[in-house]
């Protein structure tokens, strides 16, 4: 299939985990390419593996702070300047943040994670969407996750910024299905990823393999799942395939919401 034929992706998060999954997927659909992180050695090393597997891909990087307003409206107006429009928009950049109890989590640190996965979240959707509602369509993907529709112990900054994204997801749906805009949110859950190898050694420490056992317990499938596996369902999600999923999240995690 080729569903990206012709069809404009921007990713941030790209340099890693489920953006570079993402992307490495859209490429051999036809999609032309732009990848936007912080990490600039992130960034070339997805750019590397997309033509390593689709060497005919066009893809671009755009360093950028998504908690900056400036540095989003730059990779937003980058893009349109540069390829005329954009179909498709995988709002995916965010951290996990120290973990705490909530009367323990530091005021910075909050702020921090909230600047990043919401704050981020709404620039990129501000920006983007005034793009998609002049063209008529186009498709926007948030990354929310379990902890956006359930409680995370000791990630209070998660878990309440990720409620904020299904939030947004949900409302700014219902204010651009009628110009073409379908918006819709993932929920991934125990997904092994940079980030989540990362909460593994702040709960674990050298251990932090064990912890994952005890991590995925709580999993109907008992095991991790796969950035790949994420990367397939937001494919679809961005393609025109899924235009009537609108104002919606859709959790990837192996059931572990079942309870909610």
């Amino acid at each position: 299939m080729e569903r990206f034929q012709d069809k404009v992706v921007l990713i941030t998060g790209g340099g890693s985990g489920l953006g570079r999954a993402t992307a490495l997927q859209i490429a051999k659909e036809g999609a032309t390419l732009v990848l936007v992180d912080l990490n600039k050695e992130g960034l070339e090393e997805s750019k590397k593996e997309i033509l390593t597997e689709t060497p005919e891909a066009t893809v671009e990087l755009i360093e950028a702070n998504v908690a900056k307003e400036e540095e989003v409206k730059n990779y937003v107006d980058t893009t349109v300047n540069k390829f005329g429009k954009i179909d498709g928009f995988f709002n995916n950049a965010g951290i996990e943040g120290k973990q705490n109890l909530t009367e323990d989590y530091s005021i910075d640190e909050f702020q921090r994670v909230v600047d990043i996965n919401l704050n981020g979240v709404f620039y990129g959707m501000k920006y983007v969407l005034k793009v998609m509602k002049k063209q008529g369509s186009g498709s926007i993907v948030n990354t929310a996750s379990v902890g956006g529709i359930r409680g995370v112990g000791n990630q209070s900054g998660y878990a309440a910024s990720k409620h904020g994204v299904v939030g947004l997801t949900k409302n700014s749906g219902i204010e651009y299905g009628q110009y073409g805009v379908s918006i819709k949110a993932i929920a991934p859950g125990a997904i092994m990823t940079p980030m989540v190898e990362g909460s593994l050694k702040q709960l674990g420490g050298e251990n932090w393999e064990e912890a994952g056992k005890e991590f995925v317990s709580v999993n109907p499938m008992k095991r991790f799942g796969k950035p790949e596996e994420v990367g397939y369902l937001a494919a679809f999600l961005l393609s025109n395939q899924a235009d009537f999923i609108n104002a919606t999240v859709i959790p990837i995690d192996g059931g572990q919401s079942y309870k909610y």
